[in-house]
């Protein structure tokens, strides 16, 4: 899969951002120098986690058919100590519906283990950049 992303003319900092079908414009606050028009890419990185952990949960429930009727999750993050090497992210899941004790233990149990959550805790990721210079 390929995302691309280009500079929003007449923005400081704002890129439009094509994923898939799908656009939308990522922004660094006015504090830091953006026009604040959309999520920063630090809120994007966040943000994947929460929505990968509620993807994950009504996946699981729909296949194990079990009665998941909502789920509401919040991401805090605390970048105090990025610059020494340390990033926190707390999560909180709240699912509502009709299931079980050891249905909950499952859905818990998934939380944890989302393909997000493992690329962030438990894959070596490398990455490599390209830069090249725009023909005249």
């Amino acid at each position: 899969m390929t995302i691309y992303l280009q500079r929003k003319p007449g923005a400081p900092l704002a890129s439009t951002v094509n994923i898939r079908n799908h656009q939308f414009i990522s922004d660094a606050p006015i504090a830091d120098g953006g026009g604040d028009e959309g999520p920063s890419p630090h809120e994007l990185y966040d943000a994947a986690l929460g929505a990968c952990k509620a993807v994950s949960l009504m996946w699981f429930a729909k296949k194990k058919g079990i009665a998941v009727d909502d789920i509401h999750t919040e991401v805090t993050s605390d970048d105090s100590q990025e610059r020494a090497g340390v990033y926190k992210i707390h999560t909180k899941v709240v699912i509502s519906g009709t299931f079980s004790d050891a249905e909950f233990a499952q859905l818990t149990a998934v939380a944890e283990k989302c393909p997000v959550h493992k690329l962030m805790t438990a894959v070596t990721t490398e990455v490599t950049t390209t830069v090249e210079r725009a023909a005249p």
